[in-house]
């Protein structure tokens, strides 16, 4: 017999763990695995908002039949139409074939080019009411690039619960629990981080545009599409996502690098410590051989303090680094504390390279870059030292 969880009194979670996907999107890796949360509410009508991963389409069917048994489903709510959200519309469509789905134009329009769907639409706008009967009533915000076109929010309004789509998400099962004061959320918040940067990232705008239209909703209960139900610690969620989407870094510096041979890690090695012996404490390191890109880009969301460094390769950045810059330059990362260097043997393009980087992200750049040939010297330490004094007294200001 599944687990039927009451979140609130006639609102169920009816989500599915996927532990077993190794990527999100084919690019994220899912150490933790992640969840995708769909949700009932039981008013005299009854509706189903958001649904799952095709694949577990039908250990889907079975959770809502163990809550409404073979009642029929009124309405389904579509807040996101990205594939692991909607995949299952088909489904739900051919097993309550009465239903109605909810969306706005651009949902519509998206549902019939995935899913080949052209009827049984009911097409909301912004502030729009759908009473289900007893005492519940949703009421639609438009959250657009939130971070798809077609994105909005549902509030249960007794309730006081808001169905945010992808917003608040985070990566991570559900291991137990679902509401987060019924587990232990420390796990969460880092994956929160990584979700947030690589998914979310580019849109901090479009977050902020969403953070102002509800400041004045009153939301006891936060129920995203990824990750755990939040009741207590909806201050703390909101607050982060209000940090990342201003692009705010804490106090710290991640140090990103690519090295074929070890020399332009002695680069960073030297100015790790120069930054630690200026009373830096948080000092993250990526080597962007080993490290996945996911967890440098978190970092740098998190972190003020920047520093990249590559050897020439082939009259270029490193590959490993030329992909790091352009992620960031996807993200449209603003507002951080930068500095770089670079090594080459016969002919230097990588402090070049970096330095029309910074020229592109309308980055001040901190303390001179610095450029090796061929191996570590007491000169180039030095160098090194003076850029990681300059960081360290930025970061103090």
């Amino acid at each position: 017999m599944p687990n039927i969880t009451e979140i609130k009194p006639n609102v169920f979670y009816v989500g599915i763990n996927d532990r077993t996907k190794h990527c999100f999107e084919g690019l994220w890796p899912l150490p933790l695995g992640v969840s995708y949360n769909s949700y009932i509410v039981k008013g005299e009508k009854i509706a189903l908002i958001d649904t799952v991963d095709a694949c577990y389409t039908e250990q889907y069917l079975t959770e809502i039949k163990s809550i409404i048994g073979n009642l029929p489903i009124d309405y389904l709510i579509v807040n996101h139409m990205e594939p692991d959200h909607s995949a299952s519309i088909r489904s739900i469509k051919q097993h309550y074939p009465d239903i109605n789905i909810v969306g706005n134009n651009k949902t519509i329009g998206m549902i019939e080019g995935f899913y080949g769907l052209c009827d049984g639409f009911k097409e909301i706008k912004e502030g729009d009411t759908l009473s289900l009967g007893n005492n519940k009533t949703m009421r639609f915000y438009m959250t657009p690039m939130v971070h798809w076109p077609e994105t909005m929010m549902s509030y249960l309004i007794e309730e006081k619960t808001l169905f945010t789509g992808d917003a608040f998400g985070c990566f991570g099962t559900l291991d137990g629990g679902i509401i987060d004061s019924e587990m232990n959320t420390d796990r969460y918040w880092d994956e929160m981080y990584r979700y947030y940067s690589n998914i979310v990232g580019k849109y901090g705008a479009s977050v902020q545009a969403a953070l102002k239209k509800l400041k004045d909703v009153d939301i006891q209960m936060i129920c995203s599409t990824h990750g755990p139900v939040w009741t207590r610690e909806i201050q703390k969620v909101v607050s982060i996502y209000d940090k990342l989407s201003r692009y705010e870094g804490e106090n710290g510096v991640v140090i990103a690098y690519g090295s074929m041979y070890g020399n332009t890690e002695q680069m960073a090695e030297q100015i790790a410590r120069r930054l630690a012996s200026n009373g830096v404490r948080n000092i993250i390191m990526h080597n962007m051989t080993k490290s996945d890109v996911s967890y440098v880009l978190r970092d740098i969301f998190k972190y003020k303090g920047l520093i990249i460094g590559s050897p020439t390769y082939s009259n270029e950045l490193f590959p490993n680094v030329e992909s790091l810059i352009s992620k960031i330059e996807n993200r449209g990362i603003k507002n951080r504390i930068f500095g770089f260097f670079g090594s080459f043997t016969w002919a230097g393009a990588a402090v070049k390279r970096l330095t029309e980087f910074a020229t592109r992200m309308n980055w001040e750049v901190t303390g001179n870059p610095v450029e090796m040939k061929q191996g570590i010297s007491q000169p180039k330490i030095t160098e090194c030292c003076s850029m990681a004094d300059a960081i360290a007294a930025k970061l103090k200001e």
